[in-house]
């Protein structure tokens, strides 16, 4: 499909032979975005690592410094319902959430609970497995301090996870967000990557980093420790 005059335009900005410096590749991935809203700034890596095994399937979470500019609606089951509420959840309760989840409802974008709520949740699992909304002790979804759990999420928890072709895809900002900002959450993820980074794993680990905006070209970055 032909891109059209502004894709073009961005894409004569950028590159493509080229390795950008964490602070060059934000500054163009401001003036590449094509788009009339604020578009998503997305990091997408490809990884040296087989995850057909155990261990080199790279999965985790972190607090991006300045949040990404998504509002996640948040449902948490659990026995401390007030708890819950006071910490920004959007729903809360215990059984009968369930209930509601068994009639069709979806209206929350993930939900976090108490590790004594998870035999009564997995009720619905083969509901919520495939929508990939069932909670999980390694990503903090389950967790009893459950008020903790609601506000790492509210301020701007995201979870990094490679897929079955080694690759990884996360949000970590909008355009409008300032550039040092932008660097700040690109850092914080980069940092978290390398540290996920399994002991099996030999020679390079990230063999590709990409920088881009919803519908804008693809930036190449590089940074210390790749």
């Amino acid at each position: 499909m032909k891109k059209g005059k502004k894709y073009q335009a961005a894409l004569a900005k950028v590159d493509s032979a080229k390795l950008y410096t964490v602070e060059e590749a934000v500054k163009l991935v401001k003036e590449t975005s094509t788009v009339k809203f604020d578009a998503t700034v997305d990091v997408s890596f490809k990884l040296n690592v087989n995850p057909k095994q155990a261990d080199q399937q790279v999965r985790g979470t972190l607090v991006l410094p300045h949040g990404n500019g998504k509002t996640k609606t948040v449902l948490a089951i659990t026995d401390k319902v007030e708890e819950a509420k006071a910490a920004g959840a959007d729903f809360a309760g215990g059984p009968e959430m369930i209930d509601k989840i068994s009639g069709g409802w979806f209206g929350f974008d993930v939900i976090v609970a108490t590790p004594n709520m998870m035999p009564v949740i997995g009720k619905v699992a083969r509901v919520l497995g495939p929508k990939g909304l069932m909670p999980n002790p390694k990503t903090g979804t389950v967790n009893p301090d459950i008020a903790k759990a609601v506000t790492e999420i509210k301020a701007g928890k995201v979870e990094y996870r490679v897929d079955k072709e080694a690759n990884m895809h996360v949000s970590i900002a909008r355009v409008s967000f300032d550039a040092k900002k932008i660097e700040d959450n690109l850092q914080a993820l980069v940092d978290a990557i390398l540290k996920a980074r399994p002991a099996s794993v030999k020679g390079t680990y990230v063999k590709n980093a990409v920088i881009h905006t919803t519908m804008g070209p693809a930036i190449h970055f590089t940074f210390d420790g790749r």
